[in-house]
């Protein structure tokens, strides 16, 4: 397929199947079937991985605006499953970091989305998961904005 609005609209097509076969399009869990939304996980993940941190370096992390952040790392705290600890060196700011129960929920978090992605690889066939990773590599740096912080 060489016309170019012709392919936008089979990768468009593509990409909403995708997302609605995924489980993208349900807000109240993720697509490994944890009831919370994936923004939440994203979150919980990347606290995981480099925790502390400001909620700017959260928001440059998750690709959100700082108020979407603010909200999502309210909402985390009220569960219990983070804390905000003010800063030394800004008044203004805090620093995240996962509560206990947070690391728990973390882990679970991470249990099933490894779950779910190694019954999705499985289902492949053996021919086809470097080609299907190869694409799904070739759309991520397609669709990612030179102008936003990197994920």
């Amino acid at each position: 397929m060489t016309d170019p609005d012709s392919a936008a609209h089979e990768l468009q097509r593509l990409v909403v199947q995708f997302v609605r076969a995924f489980g993208l399009h349900h807000p109240e869990q993720t697509p490994c079937g944890q009831p919370l939304s994936v923004a939440e996980a994203h979150t919980l993940m990347e606290l995981d991985h480099a925790a502390p941190m400001s909620q700017q370096q959260l928001a440059d992390r998750l690709r959100l605006q700082k108020s979407t952040v603010s909200r999502l790392v309210g909402g985390l705290e009220r569960r219990g499953w983070i804390r905000r600890e003010r800063t030394t060196y800004d008044a203004r700011a805090f620093d995240v970091r996962l509560t206990e129960e947070g690391k728990r929920i973390t882990a679970q978090v991470a249990t099933a989305r490894a779950a779910r992605f190694r019954a999705i690889i499985e289902t492949m066939p053996l021919g086809d998961r470097s080609g299907v990773l190869t694409a799904l590599q070739t759309l991520v740096e397609a669709s990612y904005d030179r102008n936003a912080s990197s994920f």
